[in-house]
């Protein structure tokens, strides 16, 4: 989170940025961009201060359940560490519980946390496969990222079309027909 102490300071530097595009941070359009970018970065970059094991907060329950549970075309927004450009995109996870299975709604929760930060998409998909095997003790957790970024589409290669694909396996998601599994589910999404 932005220290409140420190807010007037960013927003004169904001306001020299533009100054110096040679725009008039004065203009009727321009006059609260200083604060409304902050206020935008501030809640694009709040995942900095979630908490897996709050957002968790007791949603595991016993289940006798030893089968792939798979929540897949999870939304996500997130800001790429190198432009600070969004890139975005659907998250798939899947996991075979031990005797526990947690709150459907945790789990986009889970993948927010991570991307509501300064990312790369390979480490993104890293941290939610293990932020969730870490507080679910699975057998095995999958996890398939698919990813438009416009720093791909707005500058540089100019491509519109690309999308960038990762994935993490853990634990029996590493096994081959557990990956097929997982896979078929995945790319049920695109019926």
């Amino acid at each position: 989170m932005l220290d409140i102490a420190n807010r007037k300071e960013h927003q004169d530097h904001i306001r020299k940025l533009i100054l110096s595009w040679g725009e008039d941070p004065e203009r009727d359009g321009l006059l609260k961009t200083p604060e409304r970018f902050l206020k935008s970065m501030s809640y694009l970059t709040s995942g900095y201060d979630a908490d897996v094991g709050e957002v968790v907060n007791g949603a595991l329950f016993d289940v006798a359940y030893d089968d792939m549970v798979v929540v897949r075309d999870i939304e996500f927004y997130s800001l790429c560490e190198h432009h600070m450009l969004p890139f975005y995109g659907k998250c798939h996870l899947g996991y075979i519980p031990t005797n526990k299975v947690i709150g459907l709604s945790k789990i986009p929760r889970i993948v927010d946390i991570f991307a509501r930060r300064l990312q790369v998409q390979e480490r993104l998909t890293n941290e939610v496969a293990q932020a969730f095997s870490d507080y679910m003790k699975p057998k095995g957790v999958g996890v398939v990222i698919e990813a438009n970024h416009l720093c791909m589409m707005m500058r540089g290669v100019e491509k519109q079309g690309s999308m960038t694909i990762s994935s993490s396996m853990q634990g029996c998601f590493r096994n081959l027909e557990t990956k097929e599994e997982f896979m078929s589910h995945v790319r049920s999404a695109r019926l």
